[in-house]
């Protein structure tokens, strides 16, 4: 019997599939990870963020066996959750081998919407050809750019993955930076402390370099940032509950839950639930994006649970915890959005821009006139390249505001 899915679903499961590891269901990706060579360069026990926990050999393919002129290195790094408390997070630094010793510019790169799973992770992907934002990150090695980018915390480190805990992103993207600068290996190729740097993220990606760039001058200030890169952005989390209940998009909120619950364990998620809703959740937490935007298709908050967890205020409080807006970053930064995006409304990100604006914020405001949420990112990708090679080569830029 052939099934015909509803093109809306098809559209957004092939969007996020984009942003995804191919390998979506099951344990085929973390098992075909474990089989990866791999050797430990360093390991040490440093407890300050940024810290390297230790450094393993990996490898950067774009595509299955494709070859590129990098060295990648896998790494576990200290960093910061929501709630202010040390944590340890995983990533991946990848630099080009083309010869160059001086300081060479560094992206802190933020995926988009991966999933739950631990073999969701870019890390897990990278070596394989698995991962397809890589195709991304390699147009920034051609430019002679290193690339470190998070795992996020939770992926591929024990715990839950705090899917949309903007905080603990946010320091994850800053410390992936420190991280970067401190392994000797990269050094010789000419990642040093005094490289210059660029957030980048879409989406998701987009949620975590925008508090990155909101936390940079008081979490970080010794990094030399020169700008951000960041569209798509779900810069408050709350008006994205009606969007996406009962919708094809469904998936994306319950993941979220999960998400905020692993951030904030006094939110009991589970104690909201009955008992499809855990079922549902426990499956969330083991898969990738692709088969999560089917399981959670045109579920209803209120066929998941017999108490909705989004009228009460401790959760509206941890919603609220991970709004934009509140501060405006210390550098230029480059923002966009589709208009005719269908995950994330234009209006939130158009209301991201004003409001850093209002606080005096350097901001290049751009409207996606064609596409929708994952077109954006493939389409605004030179644009955004261009945007930031102009700050790593000291140019002025006044923005729109």
């Amino acid at each position: 019997m052939h099934i015909r899915m509803p093109r809306r679903l098809g559209g957004v499961i092939t969007a996020l599939t984009l942003a995804a590891a191919l390998p979506a269901v099951g344990t085929s990706a973390a098992q075909a990870a474990q089989t990866e060579p791999t050797a430990r360069a360093e390991q040490n026990s440093g407890s300050n963020p940024g810290d390297v926990v230790s450094v393993e050999d990996s490898a950067f393919h774009p595509l299955p066996g494709q070859p590129t002129n990098t060295k990648a290195w896998k790494i576990h790094y200290r960093s910061t959750d929501a709630l202010g408390q040390p944590n340890t997070v995983s990533g991946t630094v990848i630099v080009p081998q083309d010869g160059r010793k001086g300081p060479r510019p560094l992206i802190t790169y933020a995926v988009g919407t991966v999933g739950l799973g631990d073999q969701c992770a870019p890390s897990a992907g990278f070596p394989h050809g698995t991962t397809l934002e890589a195709n991304l990150i390699q147009q920034l090695t051609w430019r002679g750019w290193a690339v470190a980018v998070t795992d996020y915390e939770g992926l591929g480190t024990p715990g839950e993955h705090t899917y949309t805990a903007g905080r603990s992103a946010g320091h994850a993207m800053l410390d992936a930076a420190r991280a970067a600068q401190r392994i000797p290996a990269a050094a010789a190729s000419g990642l040093t402390p005094d490289s210059p740097i660029g957030i980048m993220g879409y989406s998701q990606g987009g949620q975590a370099s925008s508090w990155a760039a909101e936390l940079k001058a008081s979490y970080a200030p010794e990094l030399k940032v020169k700008g951000t890169a960041t569209g798509g952005v779900p810069a408050k989390l709350a008006p994205l509950a009606s969007v996406h209940d009962g919708s094809y998009g469904a998936g994306l909120l319950f993941m979220a839950a999960s998400g905020l619950d692993a951030a904030y364990p006094e939110l009991r998620l589970d104690s909201y639930l009955n008992d499809s809703g855990k079922k549902l959740i426990g499956t969330l937490r083991g898969n990738c994006v692709a088969a999560n935007a089917v399981l959670g298709a045109f579920k209803k908050i209120s066929d998941m649970t017999h108490t909705n967890p989004l009228d009460t205020p401790e959760w509206q409080r941890r919603l609220g915890d991970s709004d934009l807006g509140g501060t405006k970053p210390d550098h230029p930064v480059y923002l966009y959005h589709a208009v005719a995006d269908e995950l994330i409304p234009y209006g939130l990100g158009r209301q991201l821009g004003k409001d850093w604006c209002a606080k005096g914020g350097n901001v290049k405001w751009r409207t996606i006139l064609l596409g929708e949420h994952v077109s954006a990112v493939i389409t605004e990708a030179t644009a955004v390249q261009n945007w930031l090679a102009a700050r790593f080569a000291d140019r002025p830029t006044n923005g729109t505001c």
